[in-house]
């Protein structure tokens, strides 16, 4: 792990502004990848860019390979001439509206396949070679479509299901241009993902992504490879993850994921989790690991049951996993969100691995002088953070912190009558003796609930729906980000 100073934005893909009712990986990705050049911050961290699921959330993606449509620049594509004529420029919103967005770009792409496809067959027959699991994923999702996005475990007992090499035949004759389509749009995704991350590497910039460590129920990653899960015969999971019962929810969370049969996993070398990490560092320079705390020992949940009242510990695969995962792709990054009960089994993991961990400076501030967000207890390896996507933002949490926690706070990080909260507690961060300081956007626009990303145990609303304002990346914010990196003694030298 290098020990250069560094400093990072949390700010997905999602929320970049654009005309087309999403961010993309257009020219608003391009602006904000000049803005970090020009505050010094060297860090780009999103959250998963997969095709989104249940409830619109990155974390319950339809594959863990597959890049998210949604992300695709369509004015780009008429730039190129893979498209006839500039999208529709829609008027800038603060929430991104999903169901809308689909609804308008699904038909472009689909013109800009018709027009396009067979003048790029040899670049999408490329694609192909390189990216085995493609094929697999679009059929996926042709298929679903056939059945109305019903889960997979519910389409008909024809052999589809279970994937019969005569239903497979059929129905990938059959939906044979449904296919086509799926991976065309991949293909673009791919395309435009390489060409942005390019530009940010020639200009100092890392890209650092997120991964979630369970996949969906409904995914292509179940439906290919159901041996590597916790399902019974009708291909419906048995055991399901989440995290038990405590002082925040009386039921615990019950995430609904199927548990992975971990003894499957090693029989096979664990190749399906080295070929995971390999597809993540063709993405990604750096990549989170989400919940690393269940390789340790995870929690598994009975399906029947309807919260994660009923659950119990069991041992994860520990160290025979990051062995593999070590000498499979050695390159990458890897840091370790070991936010949450971590014990000594989780505590001798990360240590063996000498992956970095986390710490959330909106965590600091209880009773205990030991805890380990607090400023001055941070150590060198490590990501510290004001927030992430799962907390308040820190103007939000600074409104709601209880009389306790402000005293503390105020204690903790010197607050004098009359200081800015928000930007005190990104110049902890900052200051930190961590290696790696990041903040959300959000905390450098200081702004409040309103710009939420996600509420852990809800869905819908306007979780995952945020948006930046065009204007928001001004040359005065610019300029004060750039001030605190060289306080902070970070940044792109």
């Amino acid at each position: 792990m290098k020990t250069t100073r560094r400093s990072g934005i949390l700010m997905h893909i999602t929320s970049l502004p654009s005309d087309e009712g999403i961010g993309t990986l257009g020219r608003g990705a391009y602006e904000f990848g000049d803005f970090l050049k020009k505050t010094g911050t060297c860090i780009w961290q999103t959250l998963p860019i997969g095709p989104t699921g249940y409830g619109e959330s990155p974390y319950q993606s339809t594959s863990t390979f597959a890049g998210n449509p949604m992300l695709i620049d369509l004015n780009a594509l008429f730039e190129e001439g893979i498209l006839d004529k500039r999208p529709p420029q829609n008027t800038p919103c603060a929430h991104v509206d999903y169901q809308a967005v689909r609804e308008e770009k699904v038909p472009l792409l689909k013109r800009a396949f018709e027009l396009s496809y067979e003048k790029l067959k040899p670049e999408i027959s490329a694609f192909r070679q390189k990216n085995d699991w493609v094929e697999d994923y679009a059929l996926f999702e042709a298929v679903r479509e056939k059945f109305d996005f019903v889960k997979w475990s519910d389409w008909p007992d024809d052999g589809i299901k279970k994937r019969e090499k005569k239903s497979l035949e059929k129905y990938s004759e059959e939906l044979k241009e449904a296919v086509e389509f799926n991976v065309f749009n991949q293909f673009l995704f791919d395309r435009q993902w390489e060409k942005l991350k390019f530009y940010l590497n020639v200009n100092g910039i890392k890209l650092f992504g997120d991964m979630p460590i369970y996949v969906a129920e409904d995914s292509a990653d179940t439906w290919v490879n159901p041996g590597l899960f916790r399902l019974d015969r009708d291909m419906r999971p048995v055991k399901v993850a989440g995290v038990p019962p405590d002082y925040f929810s009386a039921d615990g969370q019950r995430w609904g994921n199927p548990c992975y049969d971990w003894r499957a996993h090693k029989k096979q070398g664990y190749s399906w989790w080295v070929k995971r990490m390999k597809g993540a560092a063709q993405r990604f320079d750096i990549v989170r690991i989400d919940h690393f705390i269940g390789f340790a020992n995870y929690y598994s949940i009975p399906a029947e049951c309807p919260t994660a009242r009923e659950g119990k510990w069991k041992k994860g695969p520990g160290k025979d996993l990051f062995k593999a995962i070590k000498k499979g792709v050695p390159q990458l990054e890897i840091v370790a969100e070991n936010l949450g009960v971590v014990n000594n089994r989780v505590k001798n993991l990360l240590k063996w691995t000498g992956y970095p961990g986390m710490n959330v400076l909106q965590f600091a501030f209880g009773a205990d002088v030991t805890n380990g967000a607090l400023p001055g207890n941070i150590k060198k390896q490590c990501f510290y953070y004001t927030g992430t996507h799962d907390n308040a933002t820190t103007f939000e949490w600074w409104q709601s912190a209880s009389k306790e926690e402000k005293s503390l706070a105020k204690k903790a990080l010197g607050l004098k009558p009359g200081d800015d909260v928000v930007d005190r507690m990104i110049l902890a961060v900052l200051f930190s003796r961590a290696s790696t300081a990041i903040a959300p956007m959000q905390d450098f626009l200081g702004l409040g609930a309103e710009a939420r990303m996600n509420t852990p145990g809800t869905v819908g609303g306007t979780n995952w729906r945020w948006r930046m304002s065009k204007d928001a990346l001004t040359p005065e914010l610019a300029a004060r980000i750039k001030k605190l990196n060289k306080q902070g003694e970070r940044g792109i030298k």
